[in-house]
């Protein structure tokens, strides 16, 4: 007779200080480059950041705040499969374009520029070699012997969340990242996003239809929900499938329309603002590589 495991409390509240100090850390060194640093490199009467950029970054942090906080974290952790799922696509589709669509383009240089990293994101950064390693990632991060390292070992737990977040910033980075030479158009965009929601298709299928539980981590770990190990893996499986093939197809229809606003009112000749007159409080934004602000916004919806 198989051994019953204890059933695991997820309203039991676990304090994850090291959590607390890294997202702390995070919100002060923006606050800070916005504030005293920005005086320091950008020249008099430049646009610093305007109030959508700074809503958007805030929101990101939240999500990855609470995609590594309790409760989600500790279901993760010490329970679940499907959390572990959730939590992954709040660090790679969730959190990331909202942290990009926040980064001014000054501020996103002066990041990479300090850490070695200005060159290397320039090529890295463009749509074949990120979607490359980002996929890559993704598919070793579902390996049995890659899931149970993770479980086991705490330090090897943050560093591929660590690798998850920066895989997935490159990933995001044609699409709303700071530099619009890396960017591409909405049409291709949206190619590149129909691709991103095929691929995983591949994995996701693996975990819907084992037969049996495939990571020894889990089958070991007492069940929240009543949930047994074969289960809450088909469930992770779903949830990489559906949820986040809906969430990239809602970026996708996003951008269609999108585009199809913007195209239409170049037909039309229309325009919002007279040629000459400089850009202005919101209207920075979109100079300094805000273009997909809207498309952010809808997008981010989809979570």
């Amino acid at each position: 007779m198989p051994e019953v495991l204890p059933a695991f409390d997820p309203w039991t509240f676990r304090a994850h200080p090291d959590v607390w100090v890294l997202m702390a850390g995070l919100a002060a060194m923006y606050h800070w480059s916005i504030t005293r640093l920005a005086p320091r490199v950008l020249p008099a009467g430049t646009p610093v950041t305007g109030p959508r950029q700074r809503l958007y970054f805030w929101s990101g942090l939240i999500i990855m705040w609470l995609a590594s906080d309790w409760p989600l974290h500790d279901l993760a952790d010490s329970s679940l499969y499907s959390a572990h799922m959730v939590q992954h696509l709040a660090l790679t589709f969730v959190a990331p374009p909202l942290l990009l669509a926040g980064m001014p383009r000054w501020l996103a240089t002066e990041v990479l520029s300090a850490a070695g990293l200005a060159r290397v994101t320039k090529i890295l950064g463009r749509a074949i070699p990120a979607a490359v390693i980002f996929n890559l990632v993704q598919g070793i991060s579902h390996s049995p012997g890659f899931v149970d390292l993770t479980v086991e070992s705490a330090v090897f737990h943050f560093g591929a969340h660590v690798l998850f977040v920066a895989t997935a910033l490159l990933m995001w980075m044609p699409v709303v990242g700071p530099f619009p030479e890396l960017r591409l158009q909405p049409i291709t965009a949206m190619l590149y996003l129909f691709l991103q929601s095929i691929i995983p298709t591949v994995p996701a299928s693996w975990l819907t239809f084992a037969e049996q539980p495939l990571y020894q981590s889990y089958i070991e770990l007492p069940k929240a929900f009543g949930l047994d190990a074969l289960r809450d893996q088909q469930a992770a499986g779903l949830i990489m499938k559906l949820g986040g093939g809906f969430y990239l197809w809602g970026w996708i229809t996003v951008l269609f329309f999108r585009w199809a606003g913007d195209h239409d009112r170049t037909m039309g000749s229309t325009y919002r603002r007279t040629p000459g007159t400089p850009p202005s409080g919101d209207d920075a934004e979109a100079s300094d590589g805000e273009a997909s602000d809207d498309a952010v916004v809808a997008g981010a919806s989809f979570a």
